[in-house]
């Protein structure tokens, strides 16, 4: 997710807790979620006490109720799941579980009160299990209605949850370092221990020379020789790149190569950037 602030974009990511985004001001990307019901106890109380005083919060209260009622006007009764599909999964399931011939199993079935008790239980069992799975048709259909109809919340929490370059970015322990390119532009390095990875953005940085690409080396702490890491090429030269291995790098590089890349450096670096580890 992105927001225009007239000097170019800002990428707005998703934390991996409710209340470092809180703490971060995206309480409003939250609304959808919120709206759902997708949230713990604990979350949903903290963000009640957050918006309490919040000047987001009539704004925030004005986003939940548009997507409780998009929901509301998307689920017709004709799009509700048929009445015996979980009867019939249920049905399916118990018999590839058999894991015994039905007249083997007759034989050692027990019999009397016993039965009676085990009758009960999987009546129970068999309850928990359609309303629970009732419960994840109903929040992956709302999910997919928010978003299809305009809401974002959902699909922009789970999406940067998984996303590798928000994993390293949203760490606890990320750590960023922004360097000069010679020609304009900068290159920041976000590295994280945890995840031992960093992510490569370059900002402002003109494309390589026709026929050229710029090319990302790690420079092993052992003094071994440069290990290549990938090409940026003018399509791809703006977007973040995620390097793995962050324990075993002393310092990235960067240097020009031939179009497709090169197994060893053929220029002099264009930039260093020692690596915190």
């Amino acid at each position: 997710m992105s927001e225009n602030t007239g000097g170019g974009f800002i990428r707005r990511m998703f934390a991996n807790d409710i209340a470092t985004d809180l703490a971060e001001g995206r309480v409003l990307e939250l609304a959808e979620i919120y709206a759902l019901d997708a949230l713990s106890d604990d979350e949903r109380a903290m963000i009640d006490h957050y918006i309490e005083d919040a000047p987001e919060g009539p704004e925030f209260l004005e986003r939940v109720r548009q997507a409780r009622e998009t929901l509301a006007v998307s689920f017709a009764p004709e799009h509700e799941p048929p009445a015996e599909l979980f009867d019939n999964i249920m049905a399916r399931i118990s018999t590839e579980d058999t894991s015994q011939p039905a007249d083997e199993a007759a034989n050692l079935a027990p019999s009397g009160p016993v039965v009676d008790e085990l009758a009960a239980a999987r009546t129970k069992r068999d309850e928990s299990r359609r309303s629970s799975g009732a419960r994840r048709w109903l929040v992956g259909a709302a999910a997919a209605a928010v978003i299809a109809l305009g809401g974002i919340g959902v699909g922009a929490y789970v999406s940067a949850q998984n996303d590798p370059v928000n994993q390293v970015l949203q760490a606890q322990d990320v750590q960023k370092k922004s360097a000069p390119v010679p020609g304009g532009g900068t290159a920041t390095i976000s590295a994280s221990s945890a995840k031992d990875s960093f992510v490569v953005l370059m900002d402002g940085v003109a494309p390589a020379p026709n026929g050229k690409v710029y090319q990302l080396w790690t420079l092993p702490k052992d003094g071994s020789a440069p290990v290549p890491q990938g090409t940026m090429d003018a399509e791809t030269l703006s977007k973040p790149a995620v390097v793995k291995g962050l324990s075993a790098a002393s310092s990235v590089a960067i240097t020009v190569e031939p179009a497709g890349g090169s197994s060893a450096p053929t220029t002099a670096p264009v930039l260093v950037v020692a690596l915190t580890a």
